[in-house]
């Protein structure tokens, strides 16, 4: 298996799968060491303060069992840093090393999923995994394909928000829509900020958030699960970033994002709006800034990007998640073993919506591609000898 790492100059590689330790236990070996997480980021400049509790705070985001919209795998999802800090938690510049391990790993929910390993659920990677791994695929709680895989995701963006927040760049990200139930907008940064994680949904619309929830537990109690979106907003993010042709920073972030399982589409500032409009509705007009003396935009149709650079402006991004696959409803599906269609419905744990857990690691991916993006820049800029009122513009 490969393409585990994402990054160039900020590198993130993880490793771990949802129920990895579950075959290892053994009276020899201790608990936290029966299998679970991992996380290494290279490129981390030294002298960066970084602490467990730092990482814990961003894990406790999309940690379940925390509200009854989640799953009740009860996960305690404790970060241990192992390499590349030292003396008052300053990074050496060596690798950064984090383990999280499984610790709800029971015989009993192995137990659920060995009784239908060869039928390929409907909406999960089995079918794929059958193809590309044969009888050795992990069939134990969609193994890489799960969204346990994420923990590592947001281990590594907690590290990149530390060097992001020296910056002054802020990534924040909410729901603005469930199953239909669509909050009032456009979101500030503002009210996102004041909002963050006031209700279980994340919603910094106050009013449609209680809306969405019942929605959401109304939904689970027929067994089913649903979808929504989510917003990302990119705050503080300087112009420059990106490369014009492959290496575009929406491109990069594009692949960052639809990295994550249960992502199926993105959209950047006005996204599909676009093809409604006249090209001059559609480009953003600018004007010379008095109180600053630098350029700015009366409208943010771009998102925040101009031939692939961002431009200084507000980065919005919009995601759209699916609903969570595991569903307790029969479907039809295939026994790989004997060759025959049959019905299936799985009993696992389960969320009924991705919504309340998945918008951190979201942020997480951001925050690791705009530290990468951030490096390069800086590094590339340092070789350059360009007239200095491009940079104060």
């Amino acid at each position: 298996m490969t393409g585990n790492t994402f990054g160039k100059m900020f590198r993130v590689t993880t490793c771990g799968e949802s129920y990895s330790g579950c075959f290892r236990k053994s009276p020899d070996i201790p608990k936290e060491l029966y299998g679970g997480l991992l996380t290494i980021v290279d490129g981390v400049p030294a002298g960066i303060r970084i602490t467990a509790e730092d990482i814990q705070a961003e894990l406790d985001k999309r940690r379940p069992g925390q509200s009854p919209l989640d799953s009740p795998r009860k996960e305690r999802d404790r970060v241990y840093i192992f390499s590349g800090v030292m003396e008052d938690q300053r990074t050496t510049g060596a690798p950064v090393g984090i383990v999280v391990p499984n610790n709800d790993i029971e015989d009993i929910h192995v137990g659920q999923y060995r009784d239908y390993k060869d039928m390929a659920r409907p909406g999960h990677a089995e079918y794929t995994f059958m193809k590309k791994y044969g009888q050795y695929n992990d069939w134990v709680g969609a193994g890489r394909a799960s969204g346990r895989e994420t923990v590592s995701r947001v281990a590594g963006g907690a590290v990149a928000k530390l060097i992001l927040d020296k910056y002054g760049i802020d990534v924040i990200g909410y729901i603005t829509e469930s199953h239909g139930i669509k909050a009032s907008g456009p979101i500030t940064y503002e009210q996102a900020k004041a909002n963050y994680r006031k209700n279980d949904i994340n919603c910094p619309d106050l009013e449609a958030a209680p809306k969405m929830e019942e929605d959401i537990l109304a939904v689970r109690k027929t067994g089913e699960t649903c979808g929504g979106v989510i917003e990302l907003l990119i705050h503080g993010l300087p112009a420059g970033l990106g490369e014009p042709v492959f290496d575009k920073l929406e491109a990069t972030l594009a692949h960052a994002l639809m990295s994550i399982g249960a992502i199926k589409g993105i959209e950047f500032g006005a996204g599909f709006r676009v093809a409604d409009m006249v090209g001059s509705e559609c480009n953003d007009e600018m004007y010379w800034d008095k109180e600053t003396g630098r350029v700015k935009f009366y409208t943010n149709n771009a998102g925040g990007f101009l031939g692939g650079i961002s431009n200084g402006d507000e980065v919005r991004i919009r995601l759209a998640v699916k609903p969570t696959p595991t569903v307790d409803v029969v479907q039809r599906t295939v026994d790989t073993e004997n060759g025959t269609d049959v019905d299936l419905s799985p009993i696992t744990r389960r969320d009924a919506s991705l919504l309340p857990r998945i918008y951190p690691v979201c942020e997480a991916m951001a925050r690791i591609a705009i530290v990468d993006a951030l490096m390069q820049f800086k590094g590339y800029r340092a070789m350059e000898d360009i007239d200095e009122k491009y940079d104060r513009m």
